[in-house]
């Protein structure tokens, strides 16, 4: 398992866009990806479940990646967050 601490930057946080686009990233790989926010643990692979974690813009999120491909994914994830999320 391979894990990471990332702040969110875009200004509107993991509304539904910026989840849809967290999420359709996430599926494309076999591993499990979730994410720590505060007290929560929210699934990357669901739009409901990120949604539900209600992460705003400056909040910092823990992301967990464990698989076969857990370094590509975890990569992956943090420079789609990097990049702001489409936003």
């Amino acid at each position: 398992m391979v894990s990471q601490k990332i702040t969110i930057k875009n200004p509107t946080g993991l509304h539904l866009r910026p989840a849809g686009i967290l999420c359709k990233e996430a599926m494309q790989y076999k591993s499990l990806i979730t994410f720590k926010f505060r007290e929560n643990t929210a699934n990357a692979k669901s739009v409901l479940s990120v949604l539900g974690a209600c992460v705003k813009c400056g909040d910092e999120i823990e992301l967990f990646c464990e698989g076969e491909d857990e370094d590509a994914a975890l990569n992956a994830l943090t420079g789609v967050i990097d990049a702001g999320l489409g936003e």
